[in-house]
């Protein structure tokens, strides 16, 4: 497969992703109306914090699929384009977060206007870039780092500004990164499209993500972590996992897996964005904030919904690897 530079717009959907794109479509409408009624409950009929949390999450789902469908619609590129600011903004939302030192900002520079686009410029590349963009920020990035710090003559706080800076910059970018990265992926035996794939993955976290929030309502009794999230119960956990297993398996035929892959992935997928969630949680108490930001009006920020697709995304991307067997890059 060649890389993306150059890759001619996606006017043109395959079928499955056209039928894909309409269930989750029509799925959306039909939550929309259901948000909108309970909105104009009596007050006691439902619980107003429920509701409330309920339509906001439906207003992200909106977003999150404008984007994706944005970027199949104008093209691979496009779609590159629209992670990368989806990184951006969620790696300013990160480090925006906790304060930084005046001696920081230029260490800042780096991280946000030379590693943040390199990494998508060497995604874009294709695979053949694969060994560089899979080591360039957890190996060149995160040494740079702390060097680049001490270097500005400021040791107060210096293992604290340094790890913050290369969390922000491993789970904003680099993870994030492997979801646009889904494209550049040679199959060896799949005749499809990996738009579809993309879809594919982006549907399973956030339907996982919601399927688990709404499990942990109807059925949750005990909490994993009450000090960390008072919302997540092993009950919600189980009920999503065994939900998402059962949707990889009834889409399996939109990806190049076998129908067991299909449900193992996605199991192991929805697993991750319940580690992702838990994570960002734990980073936001221990910083005593409620949201890592305002992005759509009424709503947490970018980063507090896309929590699970940081985690999620590099898993998913090395087990399509290996469950399929990619074409290996001529010379490798």
């Amino acid at each position: 497969m060649m890389p993306i530079v150059g890759y001619p717009p996606l006017l043109a959907l395959s079928l499955q992703t056209k039928w894909l794109l309409g269930v989750v479509l029509g799925a959306l409408a039909v939550l929309y109306a259901v948000g909108q009624v309970m909105r104009r409950q009596p007050e006691g009929t439902v619980h107003p914090a429920m509701i409330r949390r309920f339509n906001e999450r439906i207003r992200m789902w909106w977003l999150m699929l404008a984007i994706l469908a944005s970027g199949m619609i104008l093209g691979q590129i496009a779609c590159l384009v629209l992670f990368f600011g989806v990184s951006f903004w969620a790696l300013r939302e990160f480090i925006t977060m906790t304060p930084t030192r005046r001696s920081d900002h230029r260490t800042l520079f780096w991280v946000f206007f030379v590693f943040t686009p390199l990494q998508y410029v060497l995604v874009g590349c294709g695979q053949e870039y694969y060994d560089l963009y899979s080591i360039m920020i957890p190996v060149f990035a995160s040494l740079f780092i702390p060097a680049r710090i001490a270097v500005s003559n400021d040791p107060k706080r210096f293992l604290e500004r340094s790890a913050k800076i290369q969390a922000g910059l491993l789970i904003c970018v680099y993870a994030i990164s492997f979801a646009p990265a889904i494209l550049t992926l040679d199959f060896a035996d799949w005749d499809g499209a990996n738009e579809d794939l993309l879809l594919f993955f982006v549907v399973l976290v956030q339907v996982n993500d919601i399927l688990q929030y709404g499990w942990g309502k109807l059925l949750g009794r005990h909490l994993i972590a009450p000090s960390i999230n008072a919302s997540r119960t092993w009950e919600g956990l189980v009920g999503g996992l065994v939900s998402s297993t059962l949707l990889g398996i009834l889409f399996y035929w939109i990806t190049p897996f076998r129908i067991w892959e299909a449900g193992l992935i996605a199991m192991v997928t929805g697993l991750m964005g319940f580690a992702g969630g838990i994570t960002m949680s734990a980073i936001k108490r221990d910083r005593g904030v409620m949201d890592y930001g305002t992005l759509v009006q009424g709503h947490a920020g970018l980063l507090d919904r896309i929590d699970s697709l940081c985690f999620a995304a590099p898993v998913f991307y090395q087990l399509s690897r290996l469950c399929q067997g990619v074409a290996q890059a001529p010379g490798t």
